[in-house]
């Protein structure tokens, strides 16, 4: 009569091993979700960095050809600035030359001196 028990205990064992691996094939199944659903997140996350590397890239290159034309505007207005104050200094201080040289005597000839 043993041997009916063991058959019934055997069956136990079995079904209770296949509820077993059964339930370590669901936990698994679930984690190759779970890392199959992180591959894509993290390609996705990949594709977000790469497309925001680029338009860092883009942006330094615009910011780079921005601060080159500012600094040309910059030294034209200087340069500008310069020329309008020599014109205007030249202005001023060519008629006060003219006037100090007609108001000036003309110099006297020297006479020969008798040593």
């Amino acid at each position: 009569m043993s041997k009916p028990s063991n058959i019934n205990a055997g069956g136990s064992k079995t079904s209770n091993v296949q509820a077993q691996v059964d339930e370590v094939i669901g936990i698994m199944s679930n984690n190759i979700e779970k890392v199959v659903a992180r591959g894509e997140k993290l390609e996705s996350l990949q594709n977000k960095t790469d497309d925001l590397q680029q338009g860092a890239l883009q942006f330094k290159r615009g910011a780079t050809k921005v601060r080159r034309q500012m600094w040309w505007k910059d030294l034209k207005l200087k340069l500008i600035i310069v020329a309008i104050v020599i014109v205007i200094a030249l202005v001023v201080i060519i008629p006060i030359v003219n006037s100090a040289a007609k108001a000036a005597p003309p110099p006297a000839a020297a006479a020969p001196s008798q040593t």
